[in-house]
């Protein structure tokens, strides 16, 4: 399975900064609602945000070593969002509205920081809530994980998808779009058969 993650950070990192050289002049669409505007900017949740990609490493890993046909389907359905969300990324450009963090303490400074190396854009649909949510799906019908983790896993997908509103790095439409992509892939790839020929094809590749 080194080659199916191999892929899946490399269609990760083409969807997420690749896009960003062809849609950089384009206009950009902001998708928030006043909702959005009512919902507060915590500082504090940057810790959260920032250890969502600890949490992608571990139930990633552990999605690939479960049974066999279950192990494609969970990584070819993260390959096919992946694409949608490079469809998306292109056809649709997409910003926000950040506030201006003018506090100083260490979680003011690490959302600075977080602005400062992430641009406002490739919010639609969002690829942390849906690489979260799949981090869930890796984990929830697995035996092999104990009860307790799978619970844990569940909270700390949803802490990530509030951290991504509550840092004002998405909108309300950007998560819940991540998540329904998320769910919706991982039922195409098993309804259609694409994660069989995708295993197909990783197996030969791998000869």
């Amino acid at each position: 399975m080194y080659l199916p993650l191999f892929l899946a950070v490399a269609c990760n990192t083409v969807t997420y900064f690749g896009t960003r050289l062809l849609t950089g002049g384009r206009v950009h669409y902001d998708l928030s609602c006043a909702l959005d505007g009512q919902l507060p900017l915590v500082s504090w949740t940057v810790v959260i945000y920032f250890g969502s990609y600890l949490f992608w490493v571990v139930n990633y890993v552990i999605g690939v070593r479960q049974y066999r046909e279950r192990a494609y389907q969970f990584i070819s359905a993260d390959f096919a969002a992946k694409l949608v969300c490079l469809f998306c990324f292109l056809l649709f450009p997409t910003t926000n509205t950040r506030p201006d963090i003018a506090g100083s303490s260490v979680w003011d400074a690490l959302m600075r920081f977080l602005y400062g190396i992430d641009a406002a854009d490739n919010l639609f649909p969002s690829i942390h809530c849906l690489t979260s949510w799949f981090g869930f799906i890796a984990v929830r019908s697995n035996e092999r994980v104990p009860g307790w983790y799978r619970v844990a896993s569940l909270v700390i997908a949803l802490a990530i998808c509030v951290s991504t509103l509550t840092t004002k790095q998405h909108v309300l439409v950007d998560v819940f779009a991540g998540v329904a992509l998320a769910e919706g892939s991982y039922r195409f790839v098993e309804k259609s058969g694409f994660s069989r020929r995708y295993r197909n094809i990783m197996v030969r590749l791998c000869r």
